[in-house]
């Protein structure tokens, strides 16, 4: 179970915070690179707002490109089943790498273009099929763990781009194109881990009526002695969709027994993107500025930032005993606490000495409380509250809410500051608020209950109470 988490992450979730981590360090390379490209092509120089533009293009097409992967995502987990979406999405991985190594020797920024989209797919699918994959193939009692390596993977990739973009290694002016072709490392690696495991035993039964397949797959995953408990809670659920055919997104809007799990997914996802994580991000570097480290020394500290969330994914596997309910609820209420006294400290920052160091203090606590529920349980709900018909489905609808937001807020998020400043954090802190009073009242506790289970926990919140 432990390997194939592993090997499911490195060419997903990896993939993703890896390629939102690299793009930051060659910024000025590429900005050089786009103006003696275009002085060469048009013999003129590129005006300041052509480059922006262009730069602009570069770094948001990859969320474009994660919106048409997670679009897309569903579809290929139902065509190809959970284990070959993934292996067929290292296709598009490799190509990608392929047209952003390339860019620079040929003198075509048009490649970066391409390449940032085509590896934002590969995001968009592996957000989408990743989670949907584990939360299938895992025991009931070790589901929320091993989903947690989904939110592992997502953080080390950040942590693993914040390194390798460092000037010492590939962030430097000669090795930024090997920085961004770097990501077919992952891929090439999940080629060639992945085919040893098995599909998904609930893909092989439910959708594809495959019971001896299903039995195989289930004794690799969970033992020879174990898996027969399993399987008849997956008998179960087969039982009781009647061959249910998969379900198109659109259906889950007009499907009543299904409405408020999908609220509160849209809910869940919207959160995690708006939760302020990223404004956090952004006044970081203000922020030790303040405290007095060097300009030249923030890269490094900044690492803090990617440890932290690393960290705290890591310690999530062990506290998932404590229930989801209670992860995802006290990390949004601590959020909200960061994000007051965040918003006091950088407004007396200039008072006393010791106020930009309390200032640090908040920007790790709040990161650590991001990584304690929203940004690991969210994923974990979301396979948890639909049954086999209406998962993938649910995972389009949440990747696209996700990307969209994201998107949103990579758009707003510098006029919400601008406007603001630093009380843009009283935004969040609210947002944050009204996450986990929605979460306190309308999500039941899913620690250790089956599919069919938490279906009917919601069965009450979607039919009343007497159904």
């Amino acid at each position: 179970l432990f390997l194939a988490v592993c090997a499911v992450g490195i060419g997903g979730t990896f993939q993703y915070g890896y390629n939102v981590s690299i793009i930051n360090a060659p910024t000025q390379h590429i900005h050089k690179f786009l103006n003696e490209t275009w002085s060469s092509r048009y013999h003129k120089e590129l005006n300041p707002d052509l480059l922006t533009f262009l730069w602009s293009v570069i770094a948001s097409v990859f969320s474009l490109g994660g919106l048409c992967g997670a679009l897309i995502g569903g579809s290929m987990a139902i065509c190809l089943g959970r284990k070959g979406a993934l292996l067929m999405n290292n296709v598009i991985a490799i190509l990608a790498s392929i047209l952003m190594g390339i860019s620079f020797p040929t003198g075509l920024f048009e490649l970066l273009i391409a390449g940032r989209f085509l590896i934002g797919i590969n995001s968009g699918i592996g957000l989408c099929v990743q989670p949907l994959y584990i939360g299938e193939f895992a025991p009931k009692h070790l589901r929320g763990g091993l989903a947690m390596g989904t939110s592992i993977f997502l953080t080390g990739g950040i942590l693993t781009g914040q390194v390798i973009g460092l000037r010492e290694l590939l962030g430097g002016e000669k090795h930024w194109p090997l920085l961004l072709s770097s990501s077919c490392i992952p891929a090439l690696a999940q080629l060639l881990f992945l085919p040893w495991f098995p599909e998904s035993p609930r893909y092989l039964l439910i959708d594809r009526g495959d019971e001896l397949s299903c039995a195989k797959a289930l004794k690799r995953f969970h033992g020879s002695s174990e898996y027969r408990r399993e399987m008849e809670d997956i008998q179960r659920e087969r039982f009781a969709l009647e061959g249910e055919k998969p379900k198109k997104p659109w259906q889950l809007f007009t499907d009543p027994g299904v409405r408020w799990q999908l609220i509160t997914v849209i809910v869940m996802t919207m959160g995690q993107q708006l939760s302020g994580i990223n404004a956090i991000y952004f006044y970081a570097t203000y922020v030790f500025e303040q405290a007095g480290i060097l300009a030249e020394k923030i890269p490094y500290v900044t690492l803090g930032t990617g440890v932290c969330e690393c960290l705290t994914a890591l310690s999530c596997v062990r506290s998932n005993s404590v229930g989801r309910r209670y992860l995802i609820i006290g990390g949004y209420l601590l959020m909200t606490l960061w994000c007051t006294v965040l918003t006091f400290s950088l407004t007396y920052q200039e008072l006393y000495s010791w106020v930009p160091y309390m200032s640090m203090t908040c920007v790790f606590a709040f990161i650590l409380s991001f990584g304690l529920g929203p940004g690991g349980i969210t994923n974990t709900l979301t396979a948890e509250l639909f049954v086999q018909s209406s998962r993938p489905a649910a995972y389009m609808i949440a990747g696209t809410v996700s990307w969209i937001s994201f998107f949103t807020i990579g758009m707003l998020f510098p006029f919400i500051v601008n406007g603001l400043k630093q009380y843009c954090f009283v935004v969040f802190l609210l947002e944050c608020f009204f996450v986990a009073a929605f979460i306190f009242l309308v999500i039941p506790e899913t620690k250790n209950k089956s599919f069919l289970e938490i279906k009917k926990e919601f069965h009450k919140l979607n039919f009343g109470r007497n159904a």
